[in-house]
């Protein structure tokens, strides 16, 4: 995509496991030195919210004798200031909205009204596990999904409750600013970071790849400093036999998967696929938590669809991602972006939660399931519409890899222990397809009937890019 970048950037995906997994790191952890870091501030990245509380609606909630919180909220037909992506919040993270809400938008400069689109309401499903920090923070609110609208500047809503609504409802209306300017033609160098070299043997090249990127870009680049340079937009792909190589040569003291030698001989692991950096889609990083949660290991992948809609270009892919990315950091109060990777309809590959894309870093996807796993969440809505090709081709190289750095089979099962949901109690044991759908860990339409079909064929796939019998 953006800059062109060599496949022989000399690192390797498994030494990126040799980096230190603690449990939370600090934002200087993988960085380089502070002297490194003494740059001009980076320009702030475009991108705003506007929060607008609802209102009653006239005789719904007189009706029903104009009881706070109860019948019909919204807001009329209004002018607003430019947006593409819209959601509803509320003060209680833990209390549902039972109800529909529907929206309509007009198209900037078109004066054009959309029909009623729907939003789904039941997003609880989605999130960090509760007794967590990210789970149990003050910031948390109630959250419907975010659907994407495209260019729009006006809009009218209404929520109709099935019984009393909650408090607080609010109308999120998301600009995610323009992409980030493409960067010119470039190669990189042959040997950018020397074979098992550390942060302050990387640090060399600093004054000139950090120019203009600020302390927060700087850490969530350098935790995939050893895939491609500081501020690369994107990771590029290897070959099978490129991806086993670089895997035999990390040594097992140096490894974070302590895999036994017969596998470290003849690993299972699918070709590194390329993927679209933080960087190459424009997040904002400066609006994230500081820092980095891990989990131990990865047993399993949970698959999502983003139910935002499918009206959006793969071209606008990276404008649906920073709206959902700052939906959920500054309306729904989460860390950072929810899923560990996301996969647009023509099958492009994007890093999601900042940590490290070959590192186990926790989401905050499947509620009661998040430790031991990541989430990837397809962007559309699949309970009608079927997948591309692409979707399913590109979750089977994602997992064949990620999986395959973990010692997962794509066609076997993993246990995972229960955070707490409304399938399966705190505490409970559950097994899983090693590729689950979301709906396998919580009563939920995610990630559509549609997509959840399609999960037998990308388990076999997987398994085949990893070159198992």
């Amino acid at each position: 995509m953006r800059a062109s970048l060599a496949s022989s950037i000399a690192v390797t995906c498994a030494a990126v496991l040799a980096l230190p997994v603690s449990l939370t790191v600090p934002a200087a952890a993988s960085a380089p030195p502070a002297a490194a870091l003494a740059l001009p501030p980076a320009p702030e990245l475009p991108g705003s919210t506007q929060s607008l509380p609802l209102e009653p609606l006239g005789a719904a909630n007189r009706a029903l004798g104009g009881a706070a919180g109860s019948g019909e909220q919204g807001l009329g037909r209004r002018n607003v200031r430019p947006f593409s992506l819209v959601g509803v919040v509320w003060n209680d993270p833990k209390a549902p909205l039972h109800g529909t809400v529907q929206v309509r938008t007009r198209a900037v400069g078109g004066g054009a009204w959309s029909e009623w689109q729907d939003v789904e309401t039941h997003n609880e499903e989605h999130g960090a596990d509760p007794g967590t920090a990210e789970g149990s923070a003050r910031a948390l609110r109630g959250s419907t999904a975010p659907l994407w609208v495209g260019d729009s500047d006006g809009v009218e809503i209404r929520v109709r409750g099935e019984e009393r609504l909650p408090a607080g409802l609010r109308l999120e209306l998301v600009d995610p600013g323009e992409a980030p300017a493409a960067e010119p033609e470039r190669t990189a160098p042959e040997r950018t970071v020397p074979e098992g070299a550390g942060p302050q043997t990387r640090s060399a090249m600093a004054p000139a790849t950090l120019a203009g990127m600020s302390d927060a870009e700087v850490e969530a680049s350098a935790v995939n400093a050893r895939l491609a340079p500081y501020g690369a937009t994107w990771i590029p792909a290897l070959s099978k036999e490129e991806t086993e190589r670089e895997v035999r040569n990390v040594p097992q003291s140096q490894a974070v998967l302590a895999a036994p030698a017969a596998a470290a001989a003849k690993p299972y692991i699918g070709p590194q696929p390329k993927i679209i950096t933080r960087k190459g889609w424009g997040a904002d990083e400066s609006i994230r938590e500081k820092g980095f949660v891990y989990t131990k290991t990865i047993k399993a992948a949970f698959v999502h669809h983003s139910a935002t809609g499918n009206n959006y270009t793969c071209k606008q892919a990276p404008s649906v991602l920073r709206s959902i990315y700052r939906y959920h950091v500054k309306s729904s109060g989460w860390r950072d972006f929810g899923y560990n990777f996301a996969v647009d309809k023509c099958g492009n590959i994007y890093e999601g939660r900042a940590g490290g894309v070959a590192k186990p870093v926790m989401g905050a996807h499947t509620l009661g399931f998040n430790t031991n796993s990541m989430g990837i969440a397809v962007l559309g809505t699949f309970s009608k519409s079927t997948p591309p090709a692409a979707v399913v081709t590109a979750v089977a190289r994602l997992t064949a890899w990620k999986l395959g750095l973990h010692g997962v089979n794509p066609k076997g099962t993993s246990y995972l222990v229960s955070g707490g949901g409304n399938l399966f109690k705190k505490g409970t044991t559950v097994r899983f397809n090693s590729i689950a759908g979301h709906r396998d860990g919580f009563a939920t339409e995610c990630p559509g009937g549609r997509l959840y079909s399609k999960l037998g064929t990308a388990r076999t796939s997987s398994a085949k890019f990893q070159g198992r019998p």
